[in-house]
């Protein structure tokens, strides 16, 4: 299997863990300085790992709208595509159509998210 078929195997199956909303399984995916940016700034990973384990957010879908690219540079690689998916926020459902942007990283564990960031899909 090559890098970029790990990468796209490790992205995918932080999909299904992120749906499962197991705050321990989701941390298991995340380096340990692992950040999410979204448009109101970074969100460190205690912050969001928190919210799954109250419940104050939950995810519910995750679709692949795109087809996913692959930058690699040594043992870094990130992997941009769009995804649409479902949730709800303090008990408010949302529906998010947005780019992502990753990096992923080589640990003796596997794979790992070291970085997320996401943005609007915006239509041309």
């Amino acid at each position: 299997m090559t890098i970029e078929e790990q990468v796209r195997a490790a992205a995918a199956e932080w999909d299904r863990i992120v749906v499962g909303n197991d705050a321990g399984e989701v941390g298991s995916f995340m380096t340990d300085d692992w950040v999410y940016v979204d448009s109101t700034g970074p969100v460190a990973r205690a912050d969001i790992l928190g919210w799954i384990a109250t419940g104050r957010l939950a995810h519910h879908s995750m679709k692949l709208e795109s087809e996913q690219r692959i930058a690699r540079t040594g043992d870094a690689v990130v992997l941009t595509a769009r995804k649409t998916s479902t949730g709800s926020w303090e008990g408010t459902s949302y529906f998010a159509d947005e780019w992502i942007s990753q990096v992923w990283v080589r640990t003796p564990a596997g794979w790992r998210c070291a970085y997320s960031h996401k943005t609007d899909a915006q239509t041309k």
